[in-house]
């Protein structure tokens, strides 16, 4: 019943009536099934089949289906483009060569041969349109007592791919109720192999990281990092600060940090952020809001006037007078666990500076400059009155001065 309620049942029974014609299994594969065993949406299904990219085009032209190119076909896989959706449909492989990255791959139509080949139990699962599990690893098993294991010896799936390191911490984070439980097994592999991770791109690794650094555990799950020597070889400082992360991963929890606000809390220097950013190429925002909390967090806090603690931050923002500000300045609050500064951060909108330098051409000055230094002076009046002059008033005091 999960699966009618969850996918689109016409769209399916479309798809699959079309394999079955042509004798071809087809089955929902991997992260869709976890999803949907656990009572969850999945975002994206794939699928899985025996039916080769060669047939399915074939399948798919003589039906009128649109497909559409992405360079997934070397891989096996073919997308079918249906009522504005996309289906990924994969044919069954198994791996022939790996580096450590990419894999060379052959076609097969023995399910097992293609489960043995992905990465944990839980994500190793099929099933079929009429409900049946296929479930060759004790997946659903694992899934039901929350236990995170790799397929077969987690040395040799992590030496596939060494981007699996992170994905078992991801995953981890999501699956795993209390943490601390591990296989010694598995810890022993991810230590003796953390520095395949030197050599997977930084955009991978970043993708991998974020998840983990929004998601449950994660202060246990970056502890561990550093523990097993992961963090050298993926960016992180080596000397990084554990206890003021300790700190700020109690403050931001329950209030849905940006990845980067925590991570902050690892570096001890701008330079940390900057090293992060030349690993893992980060985005532009991502790196900006890391420099301004380690820049930030030390000096820039509530005044000591309890009036109106707030007005440091609002005054940062005024004056950076960038679209973003507010954004950064609210990460900065979860970071310092100002909580009650936080909401009422997200509730003020930034006043409008009243006077332009039109106004005060008006008034009878004419050099650029002299208009440029009026209006930081007035712009300081402005922010000294908590944002209240108005636009007579601040141009009085040009009259005075």
């Amino acid at each position: 019943p999960v699966l009618r309620d969850l996918l689109n049942k016409d769209l399916f029974s479309l798809i699959s009536e079309l394999f079955v014609k042509e004798n071809h299994e087809l089955r929902i594969a991997g992260g869709a099934v976890r999803d949907l065993l656990n009572g969850v949406k999945p975002q994206d299904v794939d699928f899985a089949t025996t039916a080769t990219p060669i047939q399915m085009k074939e399948m798919f032209q003589s039906a009128g289906i649109r497909m559409i190119n992405n360079r997934g076909e070397k891989h096996g896989t073919i997308t079918a483009r249906l009522h504005e959706e996309n289906f990924e449909i994969t044919t069954l492989r198994i791996d022939v060569t790996t580096d450590g990255r990419h894999a060379e791959v052959e076609f097969t139509t023995d399910w097992q041969k293609d489960a043995e080949r992905r990465d944990l139990t839980i994500n190793s699962m099929f099933l079929g349109f009429d409900g049946t599990l296929f479930d060759y690893f004790n997946g659903y098993e694992d899934l039901k007592n929350k236990k995170v294991r790799f397929v077969g010896q987690a040395k040799q799936r992590i030496q596939e791919d060494y981007l699996r390191i992170l994905r078992y911490f991801r995953f981890y984070g999501r699956i795993v109720d209390k943490p601390g439980d591990h296989d010694p097994e598995t810890l022993e592999a991810i230590a003796e192999n953390a520095k395949g991770l030197a050599g997977i791109s930084g955009e991978r690794i970043w993708v991998e990281l974020k998840k983990i650094l929004v998601g449950n555990h994660v202060n246990h799950l970056i502890h561990l990092i550093y523990d097993l020597d992961v963090a050298p070889y993926i960016g992180l400082p080596a000397n990084a600060s554990l206890e003021e992360f300790d700190k700020v991963s109690k403050n931001v929890e329950g209030f849905s940090p940006k990845p980067m606000t925590l991570l902050a809390s690892l570096f001890k220097v701008q330079d940390d952020v900057t090293k992060l950013d030349l690993r893992l190429k980060i985005a532009k925002e991502e790196k900006n809001l890391g420099l301004f909390i380690v820049k930030n967090r030390k000096d820039l806090i509530k005044a000591a006037d309890t009036s109106e603690p707030l007005k440091p931050y609002q005054d940062c923002i005024i004056d950076s007078r960038e679209p973003d500000a507010t954004t950064r300045v609210c990460e900065l609050l979860k970071y310092q666990g100002e909580h009650c500064l936080l909401k009422e951060m997200q509730q003020w909108s930034i006043p409008p500076f009243p006077v332009s330098g039109h106004d005060i051409r008006k008034v009878g000055i004419s050099s650029g400059k002299e208009i440029g230094a009026l209006l930081q002076q007035l712009r300081e009046q402005w922010k000294k009155s908590g944002y209240q002059m108005e636009k007579d008033e601040l141009l009085s005091y040009i009259k005075k001065t």
